[in-house]
C-alpha cells in the first residue's frame, strides 16, 4: 500500500496587484507539486470564471489566474486554495482597480501654505471663524493638531483628542489659532464637545455657537443649553464674534454606523445654519481605514474607487454636496512631517477660506 502524498505547500505565494482601469492583470503562486487540485475563489466565493475575462492555466507547478482590461467590478481579494489527499492549503492577494483621477490637488506644500498667510479677508473682521462638529472620536480635535503641525513645521498636540473613546475629551468651547516662525494665519477653528446618539453637546449650543452667542472658555452641560443669564452668553455677537463656515467631521469608515439619532442632530444643525446662510463642508477623515489604497500612498486617494463611494455616501447621510466634501487624513501614528498628509489638508483649507470669505461678505452688505 503506497504512502500518502505531502500535504501541499505553497514555494512562492500570490501578490497583491493595483492596476489602472484596462490593464490586464497577472495573479500567479507557486506549488511545491503538480499533484494537487487547484480551484479559485473571489472575496470567499467560488471565482465564476468569464470567457474572455478570466483565464486560468497551470505551467508546471506554477499556478496563474489573468484577469483581461481589469473594471471596477474585479476588484476584491482573491484566493487560491491547493488541495491533495493529505489536506488543502490557500493564499490570498487583493487586486485594486484605479479609476481616472476625478479632482487634482496641488501636492505643493510651499505654495499653498504662502497663499493661506497672504490671504486678504474682504472685510474689517481680523479672522475667518470655523466651527467644528461631528461625533466623538471623529478627528475633531486632531484636525485641529494636523492643521497646527502643518504651520508650525513639527508635531502639534494642542487639542486633547478621543481616539478610540466614546467620550468627548472636549469639554470647554476653545478658539484655536494658528502662527509659526513668520507670523499668524488670518483665521482660526473653534472645538466642541463631541456629539452623540442620546448625549453629547446639544445642538442648540451648536446653533448659538454659529452666531456668535457662546463665549470661549463654556463648560458644556449635557442636559442644559447655554442660556441667556450666563456670563460666557454673548448678547450682541457682531460678525467677528459669529461663525463663518460649518465643518462638519465625519470619519469614512464608519459613516454606514452612524446612528439615526445622531444623524437627526446633524440635520438639525444643518438646517439652522442654512437659514443663516453658513457654507457647510465636511472634512471626511479616517480615509486610511477607509482604503488600502489610499492608506499605502495618500497620492491615490482621487483615484480610489473606494474613497468616491465613500464621498458619495457621506453627501447621501449628511446631505452635503460631493464638491464640499473633502477626505483627509489627520496626524495619529506618524512621529514626523509627512508632506502629502500637509498637502491634502492645505488643498481643502483653501478651498474653504474662499467660501468662508464670500460668506463674510455677504452679510457685511446686509
Amino acid at each position: 500500500m503506497g504512502s500518502s502524498p505531502s500535504r501541499p505547500e505553497f514555494v512562492t505565494v500570490l501578490a497583491n496587484r493595483q492596476v489602472s482601469k484596462g490593464q490586464n492583470v497577472v495573479l500567479s503562486c507557486d506549488a511545491s507539486t503538480e499533484d494537487v487540485t487547484k480551484s479559485w475563489g473571489k472575496d470567499g466565493e467560488k471565482l465564476d470564471c468569464v470567457q474572455g475575462k478570466h483565464v486560468v492555466k497551470n505551467v508546471g507547478k506554477r499556478c496563474i489566474l489573468e484577469i483581461s482590461k481589469a473594471e471596477a467590478s474585479d476588484e476584491g481579494e482573491y484566493t487560491i486554495t491547493l488541495t491533495n489527499k493529505s489536506g488543502s492549503i490557500s493564499c490570498s492577494a487583493s487586486v485594486r482597480v484605479e479609476i481616472n483621477e476625478w479632482r487634482e490637488v496641488q501636492w505643493r506644500e510651499k505654495g499653498m501654505l504662502d497663499s493661506l498667510k497672504a490671504f486678504q479677508i474682504c472685510n474689517e473682521i481680523q479672522e475667518l471663524r470655523f466651527q467644528l462638529y461631528g461625533p466623538v472620536g471623529a478627528g475633531k480635535s486632531s484636525i485641529i493638531n494636523t492643521i497646527g503641525s502643518i504651520f508650525e513645521g513639527r508635531q502639534s498636540v494642542s487639542c486633547s483628542v478621543a481616539a478610540g473613546s466614546t467620550k468627548s475629551h472636549t469639554l470647554n468651547y476653545e478658539r484655536f489659532r494658528f502662527a509659526n516662525g513668520k507670523g499668524s494665519f488670518p483665521f482660526a477653528f473653534n472645538d466642541v464637545m463631541g456629539a452623540e446618539a442620546k448625549l453629547g453637546v446639544l445642538t442648540e449650543d451648536i446653533i448659538l455657537a454659529l452666531k456668535g452667542h457662546m463665549k470661549e472658555g463654556y463648560l458644556f452641560n449635557e442636559e442644559t443649553p447655554l442660556s441667556e443669564r450666563n456670563l460666557y452668553y454673548n448678547q450682541n455677537p457682531s460678525l467677528s464674534d459669529q461663525m463663518h463656515c460649518l465643518v462638519f467631521v465625519a470619519p469614512a469608515d464608519k459613516i454606514s454606523l452612524m446612528n439615526k439619532n445622531f444623524i437627526g442632530k446633524l440635520k438639525h444643525v444643518r438646517d439652522a445654519a442654512s437659514r443663516m446662510g453658513i457654507p457647510q463642508v465636511v472634512f471626511m477623515t479616517r480615509v486610511d481605514c477607509a482604503c488600502p489604497m489610499t492608506k499605502e500612498n495618500l497620492r491615490n486617494i482621487y483615484k480610489s474607487r473606494k474613497i468616491r463611494e465613500k464621498m458619495h455616501e457621506c453627501s447621501n447621510v449628511l446631505g452635503v454636496p460631493v464638491n464640499c466634501i473633502f477626505p483627509v487624513l489627520n496626524y495619529h501614528e506618524e512621529t514626523h512631517m509627512n508632506k502629502d498628509i500637509n498637502c491634502l489638508m492645505l488643498d481643502a483649507l483653501t478651498q474653504i477660506i474662499n467660501w468662508a470669505n464670500d460668506y463674510v461678505v455677504r452679510r457685511a452688505n446686509i
